[in-house]
């Protein structure tokens, strides 16, 4: 057969098929939408709420728990049917009420610093004095064996401080990087890489020793503090964790994150032999009352598909530095606010659309994926690493079987939001080919607000993952990088600058009319939405239970599991 000719049937074939159902917009209700997202906004009322108020929210605090009662209420409150808390194992909860340190020798300054999540308060003012530790091996954590009893370890490297290399940190996606980005990455090879890039096996495994070791002595030997510096510049502080949540551990001894030029400035005066002296006043809590971590649940009922569903979500939880707000009061208002903007239109959607505010993000999607492994599909928990192993999330090892409920059936889409205050500028499709013209016809509708992009690539690091891996349709939203991650020089996120102040209203409220557009299409669609191949199943799911008086059909949606009203230990602990 000659090229023309193959060619020519080709295209007749192609002539031949049929054409692609078009998507059906309601023009008339996404623009009610915009009416009501654009002048009658609440994203930032409710994003104040859950950072003045009641920010930080450290999954397992006292702060959390308040927060995830508002957020309920709040929801209630607009009209939103169901609003309940869900709970799941997490582990003994921790909190700060203040972190006072300076320098009381050779000369006074105070220091900026804050305490690291799960580790021991200090039972008032301590002072002592200064031990410089450059530990990079086994061997040279044996060699301090001794020497640090009483002292205050400052640990760690001094670097160069800069600025940044253009200029600002203020940052929005230009339209190269937006092409750049519906580029594909083919993936790696199993066992080649890990999801987050290429990995040092051998550099990682020595870190995690050298840490492992470090933990020990500091259990064995007690020092005063251990102090180390702050990842950012400019004085901002990030941290996060530095001891266990598991209830009854013994709790780790203080330890700190203190800017890097303070530190740095500490470092050069001891290098110096100089003798340095710090007064250091942490107070700190461990909650051990109530161990279960919890997510905020709420819906919009559907009508004739009512036991089919969509599903927004973002996480609730936060580090404790500053108040949370980027990372991610912004997803969960977002979110809260688009469902509100649906309830204040009055829309009937077909299916029913469902919020989900996550716990436990920060300690590794933990909310989300308890709520998916009860509501869709579980699968077994993954081994603790060997002492030569990676962790299951730095490898691309082939996923165990997962076992399906049976509303996995029933799930159309969950989207979620969590890249900071940024506006949303695309979608990732997750390598759901088949959406692809499903969203080109939704970005129609939101194309002049600057939501444009869509790429097969994936992305992770958030929620939608735990939706993704259980082979149901979870998407990430694309969004500007404005500050959230900017190297070593600024960056809101896990930092003390994650604070109200950095919300950026005009964003916040077009990714709710965005979120809320979307939300509308998929509950509305005449049919589910196209899925990837599931992943391997171990147990097919089981039929629904025919309600009483109706023999042969199928109930909806499946009911929620440890629901809670007001959960124990629901007030300061």
């Amino acid at each position: 057969m000659t090229r023309r000719l193959a060619l020519a049937l080709a295209m007749a074939g192609l002539a031949a098929a049929p054409a692609p159902a078009q998507e059906k917009l309601d023009w008339a209700t996404l623009g009610r939408i915009r009416d009501e997202g654009f002048r009658h906004s609440q994203v930032m009322e409710t994003a104040g709420q859950l950072t003045d108020v009641h920010g930080p929210r450290l999954t397992g605090s006292p702060q959390y728990k308040k927060a995830a009662d508002w957020a309920r209420q709040q929801l209630e409150t607009w009209g939103l049917a169901n609003a309940h808390l869900e709970s799941w194992p997490f582990g003994r909860g921790w909190s700060f009420e203040r972190c006072s340190a300076h320098v009381v020798s050779p000369m006074a300054f105070p220091l900026v610093a804050l305490p690291k999540a799960w580790t021991a308060g200090t039972n008032g003012p301590v002072r002592g004095k200064v031990l410089r530790v450059k530990a990079e091996s086994e061997a040279d954590v044996e060699k301090l064996k001794g020497q640090i009893a009483g002292m205050i370890l400052w640990v760690g490297q001094p670097r160069e401080l800069k600025g940044p290399e253009d200029g600002g940190v203020f940052k929005r996606y230009t339209e190269k990087q937006l092409d750049d980005l519906e580029r594909y990455a083919i993936p790696g090879a199993l066992g080649g890489r890990g999801p987050m890039g290429p990995v040092d096996r051998e550099a990682f495994v020595k870190r995690r020793r050298l840490r492992q070791a470090l933990d020990k002595l500091y259990a064995a030997e007690k020092p005063l503090a251990v102090v180390e510096p702050s990842e950012r510049d400019a004085n901002v502080l990030r941290l996060g964790g530095g001891g266990s949540r598991k209830k009854g551990d013994p709790e780790a001894v203080t330890q700190l994150v203190v800017s890097a030029s303070q530190w740095g400035r500490v470092a050069r005066l001891l290098d110096r032999k100089i003798d340095v002296e710090v007064e250091i006043d942490v107070k700190g809590a461990f909650h051990e009352e109530d161990t279960n971590g919890y997510n905020v649940v709420a819906e919009l009922p559907g009508t004739d598909r009512k036991g089919e569903l969509v599903m927004l979500g973002a996480h609730l939880d936060s580090w404790h530095p500053g108040t949370g707000a980027t990372d991610d009061a912004a997803g969960s208002a977002v979110m809260m606010e688009a469902l509100r903007i649906l309830k204040a239109i009055d829309v009937k959607p077909k299916r029913t659309i469902r919020v989900g505010l996550w716990g436990g993000e920060e300690q590794g999607l933990l909310g989300s994926r308890a709520y998916v492994s009860e509501h869709f599909a579980s699968r077994p928990e993954a081994k603790e690493p060997g002492p030569d192993e990676l962790p299951s999330f730095m490898r691309n090892d082939p996923p165990p079987p997962i076992t399906l409920e049976p509303d996995h059936a029933k799930l159309s889409a969950y989207f979620n939001l969590d890249n900071g205050t940024g506006k949303i500028r695309g979608v990732y499709l997750q390598e759901n080919a088949a959406l692809k013209p499903v969203f080109e016809a939704w970005m129609e509708a939101v194309k002049d607000l600057g939501a444009t992009g869509i790429t097969m690539r994936n992305t992770g690091g958030t929620d939608h993952q735990s939706f993704d891996r259980a082979g149901l349709p979870g998407f990430q939203f694309i969004q500007d990088p404005i500050e959230y991650m900017d190297g070593t020089f600024f960056g809101t996120h896990h930092t003390d600058m994650d604070v109200y102040d950095r919300l950026q209203r005009e964003d916040l409220m077009q990714a709710a009319v965005v979120i809320a557009t979307f939300a509308y299409n998929a509950a509305m669609r005449d049919e589910l939405l196209p899925r990837k191949p599931l992943p391997p199943v171990a147990t097919p799911p089981a039929p629904l239970p025919a309600p009483a008086g109706k023999a042969g059909t199928k109930g909806g949606a499946k009911p929620a599991p440890r629901a809670v009203e007001a959960a124990p230990g629901s007030g300061a602990r």
